[in-house]
């Protein structure tokens, strides 16, 4: 990312800049935080690199693609393939399976129906959760649902992984074990991780901090 302003305009002809003159680059295999409390910018930025929504200026390059550029048509499959997203309220559908909810993906990309189940069912298993595949969100704990999420943003093989405040919902027993998953999957599966929190403590155990106040990287 390079130059990157976000502005609004609030009722009024004057600019409300939220995100003024970011630089950010994300090496692969990475483990990023972005640290920043309420009002800082930060779910403005993050917005941006999960391109649900597009800068008012600058340049945002992933693998290659410049996603700055990109049409609405063209977002949407960005935000499909290229970029697994992890919410802190799970986002899963409450009427599919654990199961169903990881294939989703998948087949709106358009993968045959037993490669998705083959590659839903490895990814259950990777976080723990295949005995539940089953289940429906309602039959589940908060971690055992973020387990899902997590599971569901690895299913088209992104390029980066965007986790917004996502063990904000859950007990600190629960967090600790979501977060080491976070390790293990930036550890073992070499997964690009930019991990969103107002924690400092989170933040910590990434292999790189970045703080950023008043729309700026501090």
């Amino acid at each position: 990312m390079k130059d990157i302003y976000k502005s609004f305009y609030v009722g009024t002809p004057q600019e409300l800049n939220i995100v003024k003159g970011v630089d950010l680059t994300v090496n692969k295999k990475e483990f990023l935080a972005v640290v920043g409390a309420s009002g800082s910018g930060k779910s403005t930025l993050m917005n941006i690199i999960g391109a649900l929504d597009k800068q008012t200026s600058g340049t945002y390059l992933l693998e290659g693609l410049d996603v700055s550029s990109a049409n609405d048509d063209q977002l949407a499959e960005i935000r499909n393939l290229k970029i697994g997203f992890v919410f802190q309220n799970f986002n899963l559908i409450p009427r599919c399976s654990a199961l169903k909810n990881v294939e989703l993906p998948m087949l709106y990309a358009g993968m045959g129906r037993k490669e998705r189940m083959d590659r839903a069912k490895e990814l259950l298993d990777l976080v723990g959760m295949y005995d539940r595949r089953e289940h429906q969100p309602n039959e589940l704990s908060g971690g055992q649902k973020q387990r899902v999420a997590i599971a569901r943003s690895l299913a088209n093989d992104p390029a980066i992984l965007l986790a917004d405040e996502p063990t904000g919902a859950l007990d600190s027993k629960t967090g600790r074990m979501v977060m080491d998953l976070f390790h293990k999957i930036n550890r073992e599966e070499g997964k690009t991780i930019v991990f969103i929190t107002h924690s400092m403590e989170l933040a910590e155990e990434t292999t790189r901090q970045i703080t950023i106040k008043d729309g700026l990287i501090c």
